[in-house]
């Protein structure tokens, strides 16, 4: 009995690179939506009551964060993709499962804290806070599952981890320095 295999550059071999190409668009566009999602909270708040608060020295000009995130946005989803193309020889629910926790986390911030200051004042810098302590924490949660499905998925996190413990410390001294 023989067995119908296609040969390579049939439409059958071209189907696992046309999935794992959708994949990736597809975590380009949770990761963007995500962010788009926070340019939303910030657009009337950049120049609104942020401009005026109390910042740390070593707070980058604003226009510094867009490119930035870019980045950080465009690595952490071809992390993601790392790990999920390793599905078929490891168990990755657990370890995407962290990714999507921490991404939601961050979803969450942004709205906190720049869309609620203006509504409650200090208490929403607190509050982005202790998200962003918890973004911190699943981050590093994050890059320990992924290094032992795919090493570099967890190396390219990296950054993004740096920048979350920067922002970190911007969003402590914001919080000091604007509870009145």
């Amino acid at each position: 009995m023989s067995t119908l295999v296609s040969p390579p550059g049939t439409a059958d071999s071209a189907r696992p690179k046309l999935i794992s190409a959708l994949v990736l668009s597809a975590f380009l566009a949770i990761s963007f939506g995500v962010a788009a999602l926070g340019g939303i909270s910030t657009i009337g708040n950049v120049n609104g009551w942020y401009a005026d608060a109390g910042k740390a020295f070593w707070t980058p000009p604003n226009v510094i964060f867009g490119p930035v995130w870019t980045v950080l946005y465009t690595l952490m989803s071809v992390s993601a993709w790392l790990v999920w193309r390793e599905r078929h020889r490891t168990e990755v629910r657990p370890a995407l499962t962290a990714y999507i926790v921490q991404l939601v986390l961050n979803a969450l911030w942004t709205p906190f804290f720049f869309g609620l200051y203006p509504v409650i004042g200090a208490s929403a810098l607190w509050i982005a806070l202790a998200i962003i302590v918890a973004i911190d924490v699943m981050v590093l949660v994050t890059m320990i599952n992924f290094w032992p499905k795919r090493h570099l998925a967890a190396v390219l996190l990296i950054p993004y981890w740096a920048w979350v413990l920067y922002a970190t410390t911007l969003n402590v001294a914001l919080a000091v320095m604007n509870t009145r």
